[in-house]
């Protein structure tokens, strides 16, 4: 059958204990009952006010019910999701929402002052839907509260597809973001199709057995600790509320460990979320700092993407909980399953290596496939369940996504070398990408930013391996003659223009950037100046 995500909750609200916890955050939560009802009329309420199917509804929200409830309610009706990163600057809002043809736009009224700057230039958003969040808003849109309490809470009487769309945006090669376009039935069947190809366990045949199999299984508690508006936590949601499940959300703005650890005992978290190290490693502080003080054997599954996490940070967690499964996922925007490791208190790993995925290849820079080859290096793909392409970038989605003797592939750009035992080491993306902290930073716009700067002559922006953060954004730049490096008013002066996360942790003067004679940069060579110029500095 062809799934569609609208179809998947009406049979999980249908037959959920409406008592079940759906969603909690801090001290409010939401009971299966009320998700139904909340999800159902917001659905009717978006199409009543013109949402027509396939429209784009923008989410501009922190973790919080209101974010889990509009993913739902967007699937019922038949609307495209589109992620909106917080930490934007107004013109990076401008251009995703308008790429994205948003016509909707759910927001934080934290986020008002940038909703009314910037909502002259989206003529194509018609409805501005604002969430209380404690902060004092606009008052001339719509609230979010009026459209959930207002009806019977029926379900829609709509034919849903399996061709129905969810967007992913993430980070392009210059810096502005792109938008992944996943059909409904794609993404249900990559992502096991109600089924766990990690545990062996086969996917559901059609909605009559993905009910009985809910019937039969415990049901999920999910913890995502990075933002929803991200892709690892998105799928972790959406995996909770299609599962018949609890959604854990934290209350605080930032990450918080102790809250993290409370969380996990109060609602028996059963998977939680992360990204790397950024997350484990004060985790494993906190547990450390006071043995015993929380009670984690609920939780059976910690699972991370984007970033490494190394095996010290695991080890420490398996010393809390020693049936803990810890599982790196080798996955992005483009492609789920390229490969995954898993360990345990009986099998170790070691970081960066991961076993291929079953639909996975690994090919050269002229897509000649590697297999099998010990010592090559190239970049991973796998076929199968793949995203329809870049939203309105042909050229791009080519790239990307190439056929290749006769089978369609995503390529997204990741290097690895295959080992004898014919596991992969993860290089990194060719690209020169920078993870930190699971937020993805190109190099050229951080660069474009710094050499709009007096002072600045030229830049090349890298990222250097750091503990927590898996990689710390550093600058090196050439000064222009008569000045001095000034690098926290230069950091100022970046996070004017991006956002926060993308403002370089250090930055080190040089006198010569050692660009080749086409002015193509040498990212090795400036990446390992940078990292021994950082190691001296902190030496003395």
């Amino acid at each position: 059958m062809a799934w569609n995500y609208g179809d998947i909750l009406d049979a999980v609200d249908a037959i959920t204990p409406p008592e079940r916890i759906a969603l909690a955050h801090g001290a409010r939560t939401i009971d299966w009952a009320s998700f139904a009802r909340r999800t159902n009329n917001l659905a009717r309420a978006l199409r009543e006010r013109g949402c027509a199917t396939g429209e784009k509804i923008a989410f501009y929200l922190r973790n919080c019910p209101e974010y889990s409830e509009g993913i739902a309610a967007a699937f019922k009706a038949r609307l495209t999701h589109v992620n909106v990163n917080y930490r934007y600057v107004d013109h990076e809002l401008v251009y995703l929402l308008d790429n994205a043809d948003a016509t909707a736009v759910i927001y934080g009224a934290e986020y008002g002052d940038h909703v009314a700057t910037i909502r002259s230039q989206l003529p194509k958003v018609r409805l501005w839907i604002e969430v209380a969040d404690g902060h004092v808003g606009l008052d001339d849109t719509i609230t979010y509260d009026s459209l959930v309490e207002s009806g019977t809470g029926e379900r829609l009487d709509i034919e849903r597809s399996g061709d129905d769309l969810l967007f992913l945006y993430t980070g392009g090669t210059t810096g502005m973001p792109k938008g992944v376009m996943w059909r409904h039935d794609d993404l249900w069947q990559v992502t096991g199709a109600g089924g766990n190809p990690r545990l062996a366990t086969p996917p559901s045949k059609d909605l009559a057995d993905y009910r009985m199999r809910l019937a039969r299984e415990p049901a999920p508690v999910n913890l995502p600790l990075p933002p929803i508006m991200h892709g690892t936590g998105l799928l972790s949601a959406i995996g909770a509320m299609s599962h018949g499940g609890t959604c854990v959300t934290l209350a605080s703005r930032s990450f918080d460990a102790i809250e993290a650890l409370a969380a996990v005992e109060r609602w028996r978290v059963t998977t939680m979320t992360i990204v790397g190290d950024a997350f484990a490693r004060p985790i494993v502080e906190a547990l450390d700092a006071a043995p015993g003080r929380f009670d984690i054997n609920s939780l059976k599954i910690v699972t991370s993407s984007g970033v490494m996490w190394t095996r010290e940070v695991k080890a420490g967690l398996l010393r809390h909980n020693s049936e803990l499964a810890l599982v790196d996922g080798f996955s992005s925007s483009e492609a789920i399953g390229l490969g995954s490791s898993v360990m345990t208190r009986e099998a170790s790993i070691e970081v960066a290596k991961f076993k291929l995925g079953p639909s996975c290849r690994v090919f050269g820079d002229d897509l000649r496939p590697l297999d099998n080859v010990a010592g090559a290096t190239g970049m991973v793909g796998v076929s199968g369940f793949l995203p329809v392409g870049y939203y309105k970038d042909a050229d791009k989605s080519a790239r990307t996504f190439p056929v290749i003797d006769g089978v369609r592939y995503s390529i997204p750009g990741d290097w690895v070398r295959i080992e004898a035992d014919g596991s992969l080491t993860l290089l990194g993306r060719g690209s020169n990408c920078i993870n930190t902290a699971g937020e993805k930073v190109y190099p050229e716009e951080v660069e474009e930013a710094l050499k709009a700067h007096d002072s600045i002559a030229d830049a090349l922006v890298v990222g250097v391996p750091d503990e927590r953060w898996g990689q710390s954004i550093t600058a090196v730049v050439r000064l222009n003659a008569g000045y001095g490096l000034e690098e926290t008013a230069l950091r100022d002066f970046v996070r004017a223009q991006l956002a926060g996360y993308k403002v370089p942790k250090r930055i080190i003067a040089r006198a010569d950037l050692d660009r080749a004679p086409n002015g193509k940069a040498d990212y090795k060579l400036i990446r390992e100046f940078a990292q021994a110029a950082l190691a001296n500095a902190d030496a003395r």
